[in-house]
């Protein structure tokens, strides 16, 4: 309790800074200032994102699986919307930012993250088993989500190449909230056993919330109140660090697609450190729920985010991938539909997408 109060308190006091010295002034006068002021804002929002996965985590103690994992995803990817809107909604317009944000998130957690847990999972225990219809269902959604928002704008006629027009924008939205909603229905409700630790054990088909003696500390309302308290800070924060991002790129001469990299990292970092202690504790399931889960409620609700912002604010909005991307966007796809065919895996598989992983890097500095 008293490392979460200092991460508020330090949260809380750099927004009042922020917010009543309007330090993003400061941007631009000299480097080190630059420098310093974004190394502080992304500490800061790094340090309050682990808050967030922390007090998550003690959520979903007390609802049991799908459901916590489901509370922890949905905080991930508030934060990612929050971060892509600061950035769509500044001085600076970036196109691109949504697609490269989406793509990222996608690498990082379809090849990065998942390639990492199996690599360590197969180290530690040679094999590890999961229940194979709950990577079914979320891989059945991802191909078909990924695949019309970033690479079928490349190749309609309605519009710019890239591009969506207004009403493949309004109805790919439409399709993409409709199809994310019937999946947390199905995940939630009918299907919820599909999303936990397979076991012969019939009693064992609905995940049970901690017992109240194992818990930590405070109620179930004070718990979800902590986890909002948390995810304000970063919101709030993350006008200035766009500010910053931008201005950063435009100095080095940095790749526009590493803004996308960026955020997609800060977001995603401390849940890939949650997937890790799961497969260290030989919990498979719960790891593949938070890889795929995630990648799932991005593309679930970071389009129609997008989207809206562009048609609202009359920015455009380039969905579509380059032609390499979308090489390594179809491989990507086929390699986790081979991975997750079967109901075990081994290190050979986590090498295998760590390699595309790093594929992904060296295209970032040289497509």
């Amino acid at each position: 309790m008293k490392s979460s109060f200092v991460r508020l308190t330090v949260a809380w006091a750099t927004v009042a800074v922020m917010y009543a010295g309007d330090l993003v002034r400061l941007v631009g006068v000299h480097p080190a200032i630059t420098a310093l002021l974004f190394g502080w804002l992304l500490g800061v929002i790094l340090w309050a994102a682990f808050g967030v996965v922390h007090e998550a985590e003690e959520v979903a103690e007390r609802l049991g699986e799908p459901f916590g994992t489901l509370v922890l995803t949905l905080s991930i990817v508030i934060i990612e919307v929050a971060l892509i809107a600061a950035v769509m909604l500044s001085a600076q317009h970036v196109p691109t930012l949504g697609r490269d944000t989406m793509f990222a998130v996608l690498m990082i957690v379809l090849n990065g993250v998942v390639g990492l847990c199996l690599l360590v999972g197969g180290l530690r225990f040679h094999q590890q088993s999961y229940n194979l219809q709950g990577a079914s269902a979320y891989l059945a959604v991802i191909i078909p989500l990924s695949v019309i928002a970033l690479v079928l704008p490349n190749f309609t006629i309605s519009s710019s190449v890239g591009a969506l027009s207004l009403p493949q924008a309004l109805s790919f939205s439409a399709f993409t909230i409709a199809l994310y909603g019937s999946f947390l229905w199905l995940q939630t409700g009918r299907h919820r056993g599909f999303f936990l630790p397979a076991s012969g054990n019939a009693q064992d088909a609905v995940a049970r919330p901690l017992p109240r003696e194992e818990r930590a500390p405070g109620t179930t309302r004070m718990r979800i109140a902590l986890l909002v308290i948390n995810i304000l800070p970063i919101v709030l924060l993350s006008k200035h660090l766009a500010k910053l991002l931008d201005h950063g790129i435009a100095v080095l001469g940095a790749p526009p697609a590493l803004g996308g990299i960026l955020i997609a990292l800060i977001v995603f970092t401390p849940e890939g450190i949650s997937a890790l202690k799961a497969v260290a504790a030989n919990q498979l399931t719960r790891a593949i729920n938070l890889c795929l889960g995630a990648a799932t409620s991005t593309l679930g609700l970071t389009v129609p985010v997008v989207l809206f912002i562009g048609l609202a604010t009359g920015q455009p909005v380039i969905l579509g991938v380059s032609p390499a991307n979308m090489v390594l966007l179809t491989v990507t796809l086929i390699l986790n539909t081979l991975t997750f065919s079967g109901t075990r895996t081994t290190m050979l598989e986590g090498a295998v997408h760590l390699s595309l992983f790093f594929v992904f890097l060296v295209l970032i500095f040289s497509p």
